[in-house]
């Protein structure tokens, strides 16, 4: 594994927590914020798959 793809993972985190952050700050209602939340972690754990290269 090179240091080229452990930034990649590291970067991909910090901007799903990042967005996850934003998200919870939204004046929107608990149910679709569960739900945008789950939709951004479904997402960054496919991108952090891809960078390991297991698709």
């Amino acid at each position: 594994m090179g240091s080229s793809v452990l930034i990649s993972i590291l970067i991909t985190f910090l901007v799903i927590v990042l967005v996850l952050y934003l998200v919870a700050r939204l004046p929107i209602d608990g149910r679709a914020k569960q739900i945008v939340q789950l939709i951004i972690i479904i997402i960054g754990i496919i991108s952090m798959l891809k960078y390991l290269a297991v698709f």
